[in-house]
């Protein structure tokens, strides 16, 4: 069993795509169509044609060069190796009956779901000023993470969605008390069409960015301290020398979409993309 919880807070190291121990489920079970993203169509269901028999990608470091950026900014959050080696219990979708390979696929992104919302719910537990919510996130931790642990049966029928609700309504409460302590007036910029905007240099620290299109918007030297960034797209903003200096609710994948520098200051929860130093 994935060793996801740490009196009752969940290990974000474990809450990382780990390819050595998934049997390439998103390189089979997700749709994609050929696009700036994907060099190919794909169905879902459907191996990827780069996909190999040991389960790695086989042009995996040169998916930029050869028209699969999706594939970069992609991250199951750990659900591959828990429906591969947990809910299934490390047998291969290739060497089981159709039934049960339909089922894998079909968990799959449920599971991804969940341990979204368990990435989420720990960074919330992290933050001082959520401290007057921190018991309720630990109870709504502990239930998402005993959903996870379902069966395939139980996991193909979940109500995803209303557990997704019950979550945001904590996830909501705890960016408003970590965004009062900003100081300023608090910009609320919540699903806002910004996309292109030119926002060089400006002040949205402790800003509500939830949901928000940043899609190629130039945020050169844009101070976000403290911004809430929670469903934000950031697919080709520039955050060049911005400073994201705690941010919170910030994915890996949001950033791999973006663009930046070495001199982009991020939280301690998300990491420089190789492609923002490698020229790429």
């Amino acid at each position: 069993m994935l060793d996801v919880m740490r009196d009752h807070t969940a290990d974000q190291a474990e809450l990382r795509g780990d390819c050595e121990r998934c049997f390439g489920l998103c390189c089979v079970a997700l749709p994609f169509a050929r696009s700036r993203d994907f060099a190919v169509d794909k169905d879902a269901g459907k191996p990827c044609t780069n996909l190999q028999d040991d389960h790695r990608c086989g042009i995996h470091a040169r998916l930029r060069e050869t028209g699969f950026t999706g594939c970069t900014v992609y991250d199951c959050f750990g659900a591959g190796q828990r429906v591969s080696q947990v809910t299934f219990g490390g047998r291969d979708w290739r060497s089981g009956p159709p039934e049960r390979t339909r089922r894998m696929f079909d968990v799959f992104p449920v599971v991804r779901q969940l341990h979204e919302l368990l990435w989420y719910l720990t960074e919330a537990l992290s933050l001082p000023a959520a401290r007057p919510v921190h018991a309720d996130l630990r109870r709504l931790l502990a239930d998402t993470e005993r959903l996870a642990e379902g069966t395939p049966e139980e996991l193909a029928t979940l109500d995803v969605a209303a557990h997704r609700q019950r979550v945001n309504v904590l996830l909501l409460r705890t960016s408003e008390l970590a965004r009062a302590g900003t100081r300023g007036k608090k910009k609320n910029r919540r699903g806002a069409d910004l996309m292109g905007a030119r926002l060089k240099g400006a002040d949205l620290s402790g800003a509500d960015l939830r949901g928000a299109y940043l899609i190629a918007a130039d945020l050169t030297g844009a101070d976000l301290r403290g911004a809430d960034l929670i469903g934000a797209d950031l697919r080709d903003a520039d955050l060049t020398d911005a400073d994201l200096t705690g941010a919170f609710f910030l994915t890996q994948p949001q950033l791999t979409a973006a663009r930046g520098s070495a001199g982009t200051r991020l939280p301690g929860s998300v990491t420089h993309p190789v492609h923002w130093t490698a020229g790429g």
